[in-house]
């Protein structure tokens, strides 16, 4: 019979079917929503969130340095320097050489590169403490150049800036960058850091503080739109894509936004939503991840409407972008179907029959009339 999807029992059987693609059940309940949330994306999964250490020197850094020594006379500071502002000379400002060093007159090549100021101060000092008076040294970092961040895409100035050495974290980074250019809530940011990327929505930095992590020196932050979009089939009130306008949405909101369930078809105990899952969430829900090949494992995820306590479910269950929702018929609306293809049919042989017998009725009437 005609049908706009599977039914409630064809979803279940649709498991077993070994021609058909595999995917597992899962019933919706308090346990499987807590696991759902765990898995939550998150801008520090497989990124390390911790602040920044001190910023480094690296290749290419323009430094300073200042030798200060305790009286006059010695290496640095002549005798005659009573004429002088201060017991101290300052080197000319030098980058940092492809070695990775800085030269320091009486100390040769000081080792600066993926070092803090403090460390190379401290290497000036050694260097020089058996021929200068007590000295000490002061380096500055003047312009940097390796220890930068990259903000890219839909912001309004797209920039690549020195880290702050307070440290800052995402949010911070692109607000450096202009902000972006778009709404917020179907707007994504992706950080790249040591080969690794996370992508979450821009909306989720905002109101989950967590997820705001402290860039980090080399990071790269990449902003671009793209709206979550979801999918409605089956007895909904309409089929169509829709947009999540929003950061996140919940299923209950997404059944709202596809004009609820159809009253006169739908059954509010098989309503589905399609979505991939990965392995070790997929094992979390209980799934026998060993029956399935590949990254993606299908999961078909139901929830009961005719219980009063599925409503509450609904709002704590959160839609996915690009998944499918699917509200299976009621049983007793393809019994109809069945019914009315079986009038049908009778009618159909059944009409002749009676324009026959009408017929005839009137031809006797006409031969009996005066």
């Amino acid at each position: 019979m005609p049908t706009n999807g599977p039914t409630s029992s064809d979803v279940v059987a649709g498991q077993k079917d070994p021609e058909s693609l595999p995917y597992a059940m899962v019933k919706i309940t308090p346990q499987v929503e807590n696991v759902l949330a765990s898995f939550a994306p998150q801008l520090a999964g497989g990124i390390q969130g911790p602040p920044p250490k001190d910023i480094h020197f690296g290749i290419g850094d323009v430094v300073s340095v200042t030798i200060f020594e305790a009286a006059a006379g010695g290496l640095f500071i002549p005798v005659e320097a009573g004429v002088r502002p201060g017991n101290y000379i300052t080197l000319p400002n030098q980058n940092v050489d492809t070695d990775g060093n800085i030269s320091v007159p009486y100390a040769g090549a000081i080792r600066a590169k993926n070092r803090t100021p403090t460390e190379v101060q401290r290497s000036i000092v050694d260097a020089l403490k058996n021929r200068a008076i007590e000295p000490q040294a002061v380096v500055a970092l003047i312009e940097q150049r390796t220890s930068l961040i990259s903000v890219l895409g839909e912001v309004n100035t797209p920039n690549r800036f020195p880290a702050n050495a307070a440290g800052e974290r995402v949010l911070d980074s692109i607000t450096r960058a202009g902000g972006p250019k778009g709404q917020g809530f179907d707007t994504w940011v992706m950080l790249e850091r040591d080969g690794k990327r996370t992508t979450v929505p821009f909306g989720q930095l905002v109101y989950e503080p967590k997820s705001n992590i402290y860039a980090h020196p080399g990071d790269t932050i990449y902003v671009y739109r793209e709206p979550q979009t979801f999918v409605a089939f089956g007895a909904s009130g309409a089929q169509g894509q829709f947009n999540f306008e929003a950061w996140r949405i919940s299923l209950a909101e997404a059944v709202a936004k596809a004009g609820g369930l159809n009253d006169s078809s739908a059954d509010p105990a098989s309503v589905f939503v399609y979505r991939g899952e990965l392995p070790e969430v997929a094992a979390k829900l209980g799934v026998d991840v060993s029956k399935y090949s590949g990254p993606i494992i299908p999961v078909v995820y139901n929830i009961n409407f005719r219980d009063p306590a599925g409503y509450f479910l609904a709002t704590r269950f959160q839609l996915r972008n690009k998944d499918v929702l699917y509200a299976s018929n009621a049983a007793s609306v393809e019994d109809a179907k069945v019914m009315q293809q079986i009038r049908l049919v009778t009618a159909t042989v059944n009409d002749p029959i009676v324009a026959a017998y009408n017929a005839t009725l009137l031809r006797n009437s006409i031969k009996l009339a005066p």
